[in-house]
Protein backbone atom coordinates (compact mmCIF):
# COMPACT_ATOMS: atom_id res chain seq x y z
CA UNK A 1 0.00 0.00 0.00
CA UNK A 2 1.59 3.63 -0.83
CA UNK A 3 1.76 5.65 1.92
CA UNK A 4 0.11 9.10 2.13
CA UNK A 5 1.56 11.71 0.61
CA UNK A 6 2.96 14.67 2.82
CA UNK A 7 1.55 18.06 2.72
CA UNK A 8 4.48 19.50 0.88
CA UNK A 9 4.96 16.83 -1.88
CA UNK A 10 1.61 18.04 -3.76
CA UNK A 11 3.71 20.88 -5.76
CA UNK A 12 6.19 18.45 -6.73
CA UNK A 13 4.11 16.00 -7.90
CA UNK A 14 1.93 18.69 -10.02
CA UNK A 15 5.74 19.56 -11.69
CA UNK A 16 6.06 15.56 -12.80
CA UNK A 17 3.02 15.37 -14.16
CA UNK A 18 3.13 19.14 -16.11
CA UNK A 19 6.98 18.07 -17.92
CA UNK A 20 5.12 14.88 -19.02
CA UNK A 21 2.41 16.75 -20.55
CA UNK A 22 4.68 18.60 -22.44
CA UNK A 23 3.77 22.23 -20.44
CA UNK A 24 5.52 25.37 -21.09
CA UNK A 25 7.14 26.26 -17.46
CA UNK A 26 5.55 29.99 -17.33
CA UNK A 27 2.37 27.96 -17.61
CA UNK A 28 3.38 25.56 -15.04
CA UNK A 29 4.57 28.12 -12.53
CA UNK A 30 1.05 30.17 -12.85
CA UNK A 31 -0.60 26.69 -12.14
CA UNK A 32 1.54 26.38 -8.60
CA UNK A 33 1.26 29.92 -7.78
CA UNK A 34 -2.58 29.46 -7.63
CA UNK A 35 -2.85 26.40 -5.94
CA UNK A 36 -0.65 27.81 -2.80
CA UNK A 37 -2.80 30.45 -2.58
CA UNK A 38 -5.81 28.39 -2.59
CA UNK A 39 -4.05 26.37 0.12
CA UNK A 40 -2.91 29.27 2.22
CA UNK A 41 -6.41 31.41 2.00
CA UNK A 42 -8.15 27.73 3.59
CA UNK A 43 -6.23 28.31 7.06
CA UNK A 44 -6.88 32.27 7.11
CA UNK A 45 -8.77 34.44 9.10
CA UNK A 46 -10.18 37.84 8.38
CA UNK A 47 -10.40 40.82 10.54
CA UNK A 48 -13.12 41.99 8.75
CA UNK A 49 -15.72 39.99 10.95
CA UNK A 50 -13.91 41.08 13.90
CA UNK A 51 -15.99 43.18 16.46
CA UNK A 52 -14.77 46.78 16.17
CA UNK A 53 -13.44 47.71 19.79
CA UNK A 54 -15.16 49.78 21.96
CA UNK A 55 -14.49 54.07 21.19
CA UNK A 56 -13.67 55.58 24.30
CA UNK A 57 -16.57 57.99 25.05
CA UNK A 58 -16.76 61.84 25.96
CA UNK A 59 -18.52 63.15 28.75
CA UNK A 60 -21.01 65.91 27.85
CA UNK A 61 -20.02 68.85 28.32
CA UNK A 62 -23.01 70.48 28.67
CA UNK A 63 -22.37 73.51 26.19
CA UNK A 64 -26.20 73.88 25.32
CA UNK A 65 -26.95 73.84 28.76
CA UNK A 66 -29.99 76.60 29.52
CA UNK A 67 -28.44 79.36 32.37
CA UNK A 68 -30.82 80.34 35.28
CA UNK A 69 -32.71 83.19 34.32
CA UNK A 70 -32.08 86.04 36.75
CA UNK A 71 -35.41 86.71 38.71
CA UNK A 72 -37.28 90.07 37.80
CA UNK A 73 -36.58 91.74 41.20
CA UNK A 74 -32.50 91.78 40.38
CA UNK A 75 -31.05 94.07 42.43
CA UNK A 76 -29.18 96.88 39.92
CA UNK A 77 -25.56 96.65 38.65
CA UNK A 78 -23.04 98.22 40.71
CA UNK A 79 -21.72 101.73 39.58
CA UNK A 80 -18.31 101.24 37.64
CA UNK A 81 -16.76 101.26 34.20
CA UNK A 82 -18.26 98.78 32.13
CA UNK A 83 -16.13 96.89 30.41
CA UNK A 84 -15.47 97.83 26.70
CA UNK A 85 -17.10 95.78 23.53
CA UNK A 86 -14.97 96.23 20.40
CA UNK A 87 -17.14 98.40 18.04
CA UNK A 88 -17.52 95.48 15.62
CA UNK A 89 -18.68 93.31 18.09
CA UNK A 90 -22.25 94.93 18.66
CA UNK A 91 -25.14 93.07 17.84
CA UNK A 92 -29.04 94.79 16.87
CA UNK A 93 -31.26 92.16 16.59
CA UNK A 94 -28.69 89.27 16.37
CA UNK A 95 -26.94 91.13 13.22
CA UNK A 96 -24.02 92.36 13.17
CA UNK A 97 -24.16 96.27 13.38
CA UNK A 98 -21.47 98.44 10.82
CA UNK A 99 -19.37 100.93 12.87
CA UNK A 100 -20.29 104.74 11.74
CA UNK A 101 -16.88 107.19 11.82
CA UNK A 102 -19.27 109.78 13.34
CA UNK A 103 -19.92 107.89 16.81
CA UNK A 104 -16.40 109.09 18.22
CA UNK A 105 -18.36 112.69 18.49
CA UNK A 106 -19.65 111.44 21.63
CA UNK A 107 -20.30 108.34 24.18
CA UNK A 108 -21.36 108.01 27.26
CA UNK A 109 -21.39 105.14 29.37
CA UNK A 110 -23.56 104.30 32.44
CA UNK A 111 -26.38 102.57 33.41
CA UNK A 112 -29.64 101.66 31.05
CA UNK A 113 -33.53 100.96 32.72
CA UNK A 114 -36.55 100.45 30.60
CA UNK A 115 -39.87 102.03 31.18
CA UNK A 116 -43.12 100.24 29.77
CA UNK A 117 -46.66 99.79 30.16
CA UNK A 118 -47.10 102.32 33.15
CA UNK A 119 -45.99 105.28 30.70
CA UNK A 120 -47.42 103.29 27.79
CA UNK A 121 -50.01 106.08 25.93
CA UNK A 122 -48.82 108.97 28.17
CA UNK A 123 -47.33 112.44 26.81
CA UNK A 124 -43.46 112.17 26.61
CA UNK A 125 -41.64 114.80 27.38
CA UNK A 126 -41.51 116.20 23.28
CA UNK A 127 -44.99 116.42 23.53
CA UNK A 128 -45.62 113.25 21.31
CA UNK A 129 -47.37 110.21 22.61
CA UNK A 130 -45.27 107.86 23.97
CA UNK A 131 -45.76 104.23 22.57
CA UNK A 132 -43.21 101.52 24.49
CA UNK A 133 -43.11 98.64 20.91
CA UNK A 134 -41.43 101.90 18.78
CA UNK A 135 -37.59 102.53 19.39
CA UNK A 136 -37.35 105.16 22.04
CA UNK A 137 -35.83 106.27 24.37
CA UNK A 138 -35.75 108.95 27.26
CA UNK A 139 -32.14 110.63 28.22
CA UNK A 140 -31.79 113.87 30.93
CA UNK A 141 -29.29 115.80 28.20
CA UNK A 142 -29.11 114.87 24.86
CA UNK A 143 -31.53 116.90 22.58
CA UNK A 144 -34.72 115.39 21.23
CA UNK A 145 -34.42 113.59 17.83
CA UNK A 146 -31.22 112.33 18.37
CA UNK A 147 -30.19 109.09 17.32
CA UNK A 148 -28.33 107.00 19.39
CA UNK A 149 -27.09 103.77 19.48
CA UNK A 150 -26.94 101.87 22.49
CA UNK A 151 -24.98 98.59 23.57
CA UNK A 152 -25.67 96.40 26.12
CA UNK A 153 -22.11 95.71 27.58
CA UNK A 154 -22.62 92.63 29.11
CA UNK A 155 -23.51 90.65 25.55
CA UNK A 156 -22.36 92.99 22.87
CA UNK A 157 -26.15 93.62 21.45
CA UNK A 158 -27.24 96.89 20.18
CA UNK A 159 -29.83 99.25 19.19
CA UNK A 160 -30.87 102.23 17.61
CA UNK A 161 -33.16 104.95 19.45
CA UNK A 162 -34.71 107.83 19.09
CA UNK A 163 -34.46 110.53 21.86
CA UNK A 164 -37.81 111.64 22.62
CA UNK A 165 -38.51 112.56 26.68
CA UNK A 166 -36.25 113.48 29.44
CA UNK A 167 -35.18 110.97 32.34
CA UNK A 168 -34.29 108.54 33.85
CA UNK A 169 -34.42 110.63 37.64
CA UNK A 170 -32.99 107.98 39.19
CA UNK A 171 -28.97 108.24 40.47
CA UNK A 172 -26.29 106.27 38.33
CA UNK A 173 -28.69 105.83 35.61
CA UNK A 174 -27.97 107.34 32.21
CA UNK A 175 -30.80 106.68 29.91
CA UNK A 176 -34.62 104.72 30.38
CA UNK A 177 -35.24 103.03 27.02
CA UNK A 178 -38.52 101.71 25.28
CA UNK A 179 -39.33 98.37 26.12
CA UNK A 180 -39.11 97.48 22.49
CA UNK A 181 -35.28 98.79 22.53
CA UNK A 182 -34.91 96.83 25.87
CA UNK A 183 -35.68 93.51 23.82
CA UNK A 184 -33.67 94.26 21.43
CA UNK A 185 -30.12 93.87 23.76
CA UNK A 186 -31.63 91.47 25.84
CA UNK A 187 -32.37 93.93 28.78
CA UNK A 188 -36.11 93.30 29.69
CA UNK A 189 -35.58 90.19 32.44
CA UNK A 190 -32.21 92.12 34.02
CA UNK A 191 -34.17 95.70 34.25
CA UNK A 192 -30.62 97.22 34.17
CA UNK A 193 -27.74 96.59 32.43
CA UNK A 194 -24.02 98.66 31.74
CA UNK A 195 -24.50 99.88 28.33
CA UNK A 196 -22.47 102.32 25.84
CA UNK A 197 -24.29 105.33 24.06
CA UNK A 198 -22.93 106.34 20.75
CA UNK A 199 -24.80 109.29 18.65
CA UNK A 200 -25.07 108.32 14.95
CA UNK A 201 -27.31 111.27 13.57
CA UNK A 202 -25.45 114.13 12.13
CA UNK A 203 -24.95 117.62 13.17
CA UNK A 204 -25.72 117.17 16.86
CA UNK A 205 -23.98 118.98 19.56
CA UNK A 206 -25.01 117.85 22.93
CA UNK A 207 -22.82 120.33 24.87
CA UNK A 208 -24.42 122.91 23.43
CA UNK A 209 -27.67 124.59 24.51
CA UNK A 210 -29.28 125.60 28.11
CA UNK A 211 -29.15 123.53 31.37
CA UNK A 212 -30.66 123.14 35.01
CA UNK A 213 -30.19 121.52 37.82
CA UNK A 214 -32.58 119.12 39.34
CA UNK A 215 -31.92 119.26 43.55
CA UNK A 216 -35.39 117.96 44.34
CA UNK A 217 -39.08 116.41 43.96
CA UNK A 218 -41.86 116.25 46.14
CA UNK A 219 -45.33 114.95 46.21
CA UNK A 220 -46.40 118.64 48.16
CA UNK A 221 -46.04 121.59 46.81
CA UNK A 222 -45.29 123.42 49.55
CA UNK A 223 -42.43 120.92 50.74
CA UNK A 224 -40.94 122.16 47.14
CA UNK A 225 -41.84 125.88 47.98
CA UNK A 226 -40.11 126.09 51.10
CA UNK A 227 -36.91 124.53 49.91
CA UNK A 228 -36.67 127.17 46.46
CA UNK A 229 -37.47 129.79 49.23
CA UNK A 230 -34.35 128.47 51.13
CA UNK A 231 -32.28 128.54 47.92
CA UNK A 232 -33.31 132.22 46.86
CA UNK A 233 -30.95 133.83 48.93
CA UNK A 234 -28.08 132.36 47.33
CA UNK A 235 -28.89 130.95 43.77
CA UNK A 236 -31.28 132.20 40.19
CA UNK A 237 -33.68 131.34 38.95
CA UNK A 238 -34.91 128.67 40.92
CA UNK A 239 -37.99 126.46 39.27
CA UNK A 240 -40.63 124.67 40.22
CA UNK A 241 -41.63 121.69 37.53
CA UNK A 242 -45.17 119.67 38.14
CA UNK A 243 -44.91 116.49 36.44
CA UNK A 244 -47.92 114.33 36.44
CA UNK A 245 -46.59 110.52 37.07
CA UNK A 246 -48.46 107.84 36.75
CA UNK A 247 -47.74 107.16 40.67
CA UNK A 248 -49.25 111.24 40.84
CA UNK A 249 -48.39 114.61 40.41
CA UNK A 250 -44.77 115.59 41.40
CA UNK A 251 -42.95 119.49 42.04
CA UNK A 252 -39.73 119.15 41.30
CA UNK A 253 -37.00 121.81 41.80
CA UNK A 254 -34.42 123.08 39.64
CA UNK A 255 -31.59 125.85 40.54
CA UNK A 256 -29.74 127.89 37.33
CA UNK A 257 -30.44 128.39 33.67
CA UNK A 258 -26.86 127.31 33.06
CA UNK A 259 -25.09 127.74 28.65
CA UNK A 260 -23.49 124.46 28.25
CA UNK A 261 -23.63 121.08 29.97
CA UNK A 262 -19.67 121.50 31.29
CA UNK A 263 -20.73 124.62 33.19
CA UNK A 264 -24.29 123.03 34.26
CA UNK A 265 -22.09 119.77 35.72
CA UNK A 266 -19.81 121.58 37.56
CA UNK A 267 -22.53 123.57 38.96
CA UNK A 268 -24.30 120.31 39.83
CA UNK A 269 -20.47 119.45 42.06
CA UNK A 270 -21.22 122.79 43.56
CA UNK A 271 -24.56 122.54 44.72
CA UNK A 272 -23.49 118.86 46.15
CA UNK A 273 -20.36 119.88 47.81
CA UNK A 274 -22.28 122.99 49.50
CA UNK A 275 -26.27 121.83 50.43
CA UNK A 276 -25.88 117.68 49.90
CA UNK A 277 -28.08 117.67 47.11
CA UNK A 278 -27.68 114.54 44.68
CA UNK A 279 -27.93 117.11 41.42
CA UNK A 280 -28.87 115.65 38.32
CA UNK A 281 -28.34 118.04 35.25
CA UNK A 282 -31.30 118.30 33.01
CA UNK A 283 -31.79 120.26 29.34
CA UNK A 284 -33.58 123.14 29.48
CA UNK A 285 -36.00 122.11 25.72
CA UNK A 286 -36.80 125.04 23.54
CA UNK A 287 -40.62 126.10 23.31
CA UNK A 288 -41.41 124.58 26.92
CA UNK A 289 -40.61 127.55 29.03
CA UNK A 290 -37.60 127.21 30.56
CA UNK A 291 -38.20 123.21 30.74
CA UNK A 292 -41.70 123.19 31.42
CA UNK A 293 -40.71 124.92 34.97
CA UNK A 294 -42.44 127.57 36.55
Amino acid sequence: MVGAQPEGRATFSLLELARRLGYFPLHFAVCALWVCFLCGCGSRRTIADRPEPPQAGTADTGDNAEAPSKPDGASEPAAKTPRSVPAGAAKRGGAAATPNPALAAYTEEGIASWYGIPFHGRRASNGEVYDMNKLTAAHRTLPFETVVRVTNLSNGKATVVRITDRGPFVDNRIIDLSMAAAREIDSVGAGVVPVRLEIISAGIDPGSGFFTVQVGAFRERGNAERLRERLTASYSPIFIQPYDSPDGLFYRVRVGKVPGEGAAQQFGEKLRNHEGFKPMVVRLDEGAGAGGMK
